[in-house]
């Protein structure tokens, strides 16, 4: 799968390209805006993007009014297959984000069991009971997502539903081209309808991606040969903030011992979790640690663990961003332009050491040496074996361990040094050891 060797690149469209919060109806290219982005982007070395909803909605994109439609705030069918084109003459492939969970109460169907009640053919589309109502005084009851009764629940047990769904899927790839799908909410979906989906993608586009959105639970459930090729890694997302701000660096590795590591009972190992430090949904890594310095050493981390490394867009210079109660667009901000930084050229060199590393982009998974402040962990593939080596502390640190002899050539700096069992890490400091 390619998406295993690539670095991928969250953008929320309506916050990117400043549109007005509620669908006011008024056509405007906005969306056009990522034609000024797509060079950036492969100069950063950027593989594919992720587009958080692009279809007509209500308000936010999640409450979806058709699926057949680019939103009015952000263009025309017409301005959005222009952006795939070109995304794509970039090298970028694009995965857009399949709202199939829910819809707005704004959906064409939805609109129609409103206006007709129980004599519309679409009533079974949705979890309908006609013996009550709604908060919205519509003359009956329906399922709302997570009691968010703007967001009205699809039936997917229902064959008409999946059909029209895969039919809108089947659009989005014959119209833009499209390389994939990051599936909203993917732990509220129906296994069945996911292993349709698959089949009928891979049927379709051989080597379409397929990327669930997961919170919490057994990942394995869903991110298997049968149905989603990845899917986001909360867990480690804690562990990667919370090990540097409690200068603990035994959790994050925990995690990802847990995850991969070379015991039997590890539970992901040969797996490809999506990975990130932020996203539109959680306050911004900038925001969140305690100490600047560890920025950097959060992208060090997140570009040398197993996994698929997600940026979201704005993060790569250290942009910040609180989550506000029952507010994101703070966290969904529009840019003029991008704010290349220093950090934005680390990050920049991260992805190009990644894309060329088998043992970065694939290899397995094992605790060296752990303190509270200090982390060396294995990756290696039969071709390749690297060191990833970081001090979250300001002060040196010299590490000792019986691994820690030969030559070695940091990623990074490009010096090469000969270990005779230990080795000294300089404060604040993360280094990709490939062993020569």
């Amino acid at each position: 799968m390619w998406a295993y060797n690539e670095t991928f690149y969250q953008i929320y469209p309506i916050g990117f390209c400043g549109a007005p919060v509620q669908n006011d109806g008024q056509y405007v290219p906005r969306i056009r805006k990522l034609l000024d982005w797509s060079s950036y982007l492969e100069k950063l070395g950027i593989g594919s993007i992720i587009l958080n909803p692009v279809f007509e909605s209500d308000n936010h994109g999640y409450d979806t009014r058709d699926f057949t439609q680019i939103d009015c705030r952000l263009g025309t069918n017409d301005d959005f297959r222009e952006v795939c084109q070109d995304l794509h003459t970039h090298g970028i492939k694009v995965i857009l984000d399949g709202v199939f969970n829910h819809v707005g109460r704004g959906f064409w169907a939805f609109r129609d069991v409103q206006e007709k009640k129980w004599d519309s053919p679409y009533k079974d589309w949705f979890h309908i009971s006609f013996e009550g109502n709604s908060a919205y005084n519509d003359g009956f009851w329906y399922d709302g997502w997570e009691g968010h009764f703007e967001l009205v629940k699809l039936n997917l047990q229902n064959p008409q539903v999946v059909e029209y769904l895969l039919d809108c899927v089947r659009f989005w790839i014959d119209t833009f081209e499209i390389d994939g799908l990051r599936l909203d909410v993917a732990y509220s979906l129906d296994h069945n309808f996911m292993r349709r989906l698959r089949s009928f993608c891979e049927e379709l586009k051989p080597g379409f991606a397929l990327i669930g959105e997961v919170l919490f639970g057994d990942y394995n459930l869903i991110v298997n040969d049968q149905m989603l090729h990845s899917c986001t890694n909360y867990e480690c997302y804690k562990g990667i903030y919370s090990s540097f701000n409690s200068m603990n660096l035994f959790e994050i590795a925990h995690s990802l011992n847990r995850q991969y590591g070379p015991e039997d009972w590890c539970i992901y190992r040969g797996k490809h979790l999506m990975n990130f430090v932020d996203n539109h949904d959680v306050t911004r890594i900038a925001s969140i640690l305690t100490n600047p310095s560890h920025l950097p050493l959060a992208y060090g981390l997140l570009f040398g663990m197993p996994g698929i490394p997600c940026i979201y867009y704005g993060s790569e210079w250290g942009e910040p961003g609180v989550k506000a109660p029952d507010n994101d667009y703070a966290l969904r901000p529009c840019f003029d332009a991008p704010k290349e930084n220093e950090l934005s050229h680390f990050v920049h060199q991260l992805i190009q050491i990644r894309k060329h590393s088998d043992a970065l982009c694939n290899g397995s998974y094992r605790n060296v040496q752990i303190t509270n402040h200090q982390l060396i962990f294995e990756r290696r593939t039969d071709s390749q074996r690297i060191l990833v080596a970081i001090n979250a502390s300001g002060d040196s640190f010299w590490m000792n361990h019986g691994e820690l002899h030969g030559t070695f050539r940091d990623l990074i700096t490009g010096n090469t040094t000969e270990l005779q069992g230990a080795i000294e890490l300089s404060g604040y400091s993360i280094l990709y050891l490939e062993q020569i």
